[in-house]
Protein backbone atom coordinates (compact mmCIF):
# COMPACT_ATOMS: atom_id res chain seq x y z
CA UNK A 1 0.00 0.00 0.00
CA UNK A 2 1.30 3.56 -0.62
CA UNK A 3 1.23 6.22 1.38
CA UNK A 4 0.30 9.70 0.45
CA UNK A 5 -0.84 12.74 1.62
CA UNK A 6 -3.50 15.93 0.44
CA UNK A 7 -3.09 19.45 1.71
CA UNK A 8 -6.81 20.65 1.96
CA UNK A 9 -5.56 24.17 1.62
CA UNK A 10 -7.76 26.80 2.97
CA UNK A 11 -7.54 30.69 1.46
CA UNK A 12 -10.28 33.11 2.68
CA UNK A 13 -13.86 31.09 1.89
CA UNK A 14 -12.38 28.71 -1.15
CA UNK A 15 -10.20 25.27 -0.86
CA UNK A 16 -7.41 24.55 -3.65
CA UNK A 17 -7.76 21.99 -6.02
CA UNK A 18 -5.82 20.86 -8.80
CA UNK A 19 -5.94 18.81 -12.06
CA UNK A 20 -3.84 16.00 -13.14
CA UNK A 21 -2.22 17.11 -16.83
CA UNK A 22 -2.47 15.64 -20.10
CA UNK A 23 -0.04 12.04 -19.89
CA UNK A 24 -0.65 11.12 -16.19
CA UNK A 25 -2.49 8.12 -15.08
CA UNK A 26 -5.26 10.02 -14.13
CA UNK A 27 -5.49 13.04 -16.57
CA UNK A 28 -7.97 15.39 -15.97
CA UNK A 29 -9.33 14.22 -12.55
CA UNK A 30 -9.16 16.63 -10.07
CA UNK A 31 -7.36 16.59 -6.77
CA UNK A 32 -6.24 18.18 -3.40
CA UNK A 33 -2.83 18.20 -4.18
CA UNK A 34 0.24 16.17 -2.23
CA UNK A 35 1.72 13.17 -2.70
CA UNK A 36 3.86 10.13 -1.60
CA UNK A 37 5.28 10.21 1.67
CA UNK A 38 9.03 9.45 1.68
CA UNK A 39 10.56 6.98 4.00
CA UNK A 40 11.31 8.72 7.07
CA UNK A 41 9.43 11.49 6.50
CA UNK A 42 5.97 12.15 8.56
CA UNK A 43 3.03 13.17 6.69
CA UNK A 44 2.91 16.95 7.32
CA UNK A 45 7.13 17.28 6.51
CA UNK A 46 5.74 15.31 3.11
CA UNK A 47 2.63 17.80 2.38
CA UNK A 48 5.47 20.87 3.43
CA UNK A 49 7.40 19.59 0.89
CA UNK A 50 5.10 18.59 -2.23
CA UNK A 51 3.15 21.71 -2.13
CA UNK A 52 6.36 23.15 -2.27
CA UNK A 53 7.92 20.81 -5.01
CA UNK A 54 4.23 20.71 -6.69
CA UNK A 55 2.78 24.88 -6.51
CA UNK A 56 5.69 26.48 -5.79
CA UNK A 57 3.90 27.83 -2.58
CA UNK A 58 4.88 27.35 0.93
CA UNK A 59 2.05 25.72 3.40
CA UNK A 60 1.22 25.78 7.24
CA UNK A 61 0.00 21.74 7.83
CA UNK A 62 -2.92 22.07 10.33
CA UNK A 63 -4.78 19.52 11.84
CA UNK A 64 -5.18 16.06 10.41
CA UNK A 65 -8.67 15.80 8.21
CA UNK A 66 -9.74 12.08 7.66
CA UNK A 67 -8.11 9.35 5.70
CA UNK A 68 -9.29 7.47 2.41
CA UNK A 69 -7.95 4.10 1.13
CA UNK A 70 -8.35 3.48 -2.89
CA UNK A 71 -7.77 0.23 -4.93
CA UNK A 72 -6.87 1.79 -8.45
CA UNK A 73 -6.43 -1.10 -10.85
CA UNK A 74 -2.37 -1.31 -10.74
CA UNK A 75 -2.13 0.21 -7.00
CA UNK A 76 -3.21 0.65 -3.34
CA UNK A 77 -3.30 3.84 -1.81
CA UNK A 78 -3.78 5.06 1.79
CA UNK A 79 -4.82 9.08 1.72
CA UNK A 80 -4.04 11.23 4.49
CA UNK A 81 -5.53 14.74 4.20
CA UNK A 82 -4.67 17.48 6.90
CA UNK A 83 -6.63 21.14 6.63
CA UNK A 84 -3.50 23.55 5.66
CA UNK A 85 -3.23 27.43 5.16
CA UNK A 86 -1.25 28.89 2.01
CA UNK A 87 2.18 30.89 3.79
CA UNK A 88 3.76 32.10 0.95
CA UNK A 89 4.73 32.05 -2.58
CA UNK A 90 2.68 32.65 -6.13
CA UNK A 91 1.68 29.37 -7.46
CA UNK A 92 3.72 28.02 -10.21
CA UNK A 93 2.09 24.72 -11.98
CA UNK A 94 4.49 22.08 -11.89
CA UNK A 95 2.79 18.87 -11.55
CA UNK A 96 -0.98 19.80 -12.84
CA UNK A 97 -2.41 21.74 -15.99
CA UNK A 98 -4.41 24.07 -13.63
CA UNK A 99 -5.88 24.64 -10.28
CA UNK A 100 -9.09 26.45 -9.01
CA UNK A 101 -9.72 28.20 -5.64
CA UNK A 102 -13.65 26.68 -4.87
CA UNK A 103 -16.34 27.11 -2.40
CA UNK A 104 -17.11 23.44 -0.71
CA UNK A 105 -20.34 23.71 -1.96
CA UNK A 106 -18.97 23.64 -5.32
CA UNK A 107 -16.34 20.71 -5.26
CA UNK A 108 -19.16 18.19 -6.90
CA UNK A 109 -18.99 20.32 -10.18
CA UNK A 110 -15.57 18.74 -10.67
CA UNK A 111 -14.03 15.38 -11.82
CA UNK A 112 -12.45 14.12 -8.91
CA UNK A 113 -9.76 11.40 -8.89
CA UNK A 114 -11.54 8.21 -6.92
CA UNK A 115 -9.47 8.45 -3.87
CA UNK A 116 -10.30 11.80 -3.26
CA UNK A 117 -14.37 11.69 -2.93
CA UNK A 118 -14.81 10.47 0.03
CA UNK A 119 -13.42 14.33 1.42
CA UNK A 120 -15.57 15.82 -0.60
CA UNK A 121 -18.47 13.85 1.16
CA UNK A 122 -16.98 14.74 4.90
CA UNK A 123 -16.39 18.57 3.30
CA UNK A 124 -20.12 19.01 2.72
CA UNK A 125 -21.36 17.33 5.64
CA UNK A 126 -22.33 14.40 3.81
CA UNK A 127 -21.88 10.48 4.97
CA UNK A 128 -17.79 9.43 4.72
Amino acid sequence: MIEVTAAIIQHKENILIARRPPGDPLAGKWEFPGGKIEPGETPEECLRREIKEELSIGIVVGDFFAESIYNYPAKTIRLYAFWSAWLSGEIELRSHDTVEWVNIEDLKKFDFAPADIPFINKLQGNSY
